[in-house]
């Protein structure tokens, strides 16, 4: 059966616009670094490395490899992790150029170093050699988290931080630093601003 996230990982990918707490277990990913705005021609070829790879994975039964292991399953969506820069913090508002970001796509189990060179020799004729280069594959256990289902802008998110930030001092966990996730359900190229789906994520403690 066909592995689908949308219907598999419910908790994980469509959670409600409501504040939960949740434990996100270990997943792997492929991770690409980059800094500034993200509107910019960079952000978006970052963007398109990270698909350019996930794809080659998924269609390598199609060219004539399929490793042990490999079930049937749908790309998972783009996810970043984002900061700002030590002058950035100290702005009174956000300046985009100033982000810092890990842009992520999550990756089936059966995936290994093996498949990642595999897929890098791929996607090596669709994009820039450079960027590709710098695209780790790497595992990450967040833990235990908040997160939120944020419908709209993404210059509205602050409403749904304060939200989540309510929703954790009720339940009596400390948001463990400034850096959160956030991950794209919606195709921002083809949704309306006001129907764009996003969760939003960040790690706390208890």
């Amino acid at each position: 059966m066909k592995y689908e996230w949308r219907k598999r990982d419910k908790e994980i990918y469509l959670p409600k616009n409501k504040p939960i707490l949740v434990d996100i277990p270990p997943m792997k990913y492929f991770m690409l670094k980059g800094k500034g705005n993200p509107n910019s021609e960079a952000f978006k070829e970052a963007v398109q490395t990270l698909y350019a790879l996930s794809y080659a994975i998924r269609m390598m039964p199609k060219k004539g490899f399929t490793r042990e292991g490999y079930f049937e399953y749908t790309v998972f969506p783009l996810e970043g992790i984002w900061d700002l820069d030590e002058i950035g913090r100290q702005l009174d508002k956000l300046d985009k150029d100033r982000l810092i970001y890990k842009l992520m796509i999550r990756q089936p189990e059966f995936v290994s170093n093996e498949l990642f060179i595999m897929a890098k020799n791929v996607a090596e004729k669709k994009v820039s050699e450079k960027l590709l280069n710098q695209v780790t594959f790497e595992e990450i256990k967040e833990g235990l988290c908040v997160q939120c289902m944020h419908i709209g802008s993404y210059d509205d998110e602050p409403r749904t931080f304060a939200m989540m930030d309510e929703f954790s001092i009720e339940k009596g966990v400390h948001r463990i630093d400034k850096r959160h996730r956030e991950i794209y359900i919606s195709d921002a190229r083809k949704t309306s601003l006001g129907k764009l789906k996003t969760v939003l994520r960040f790690k706390v403690s208890n």
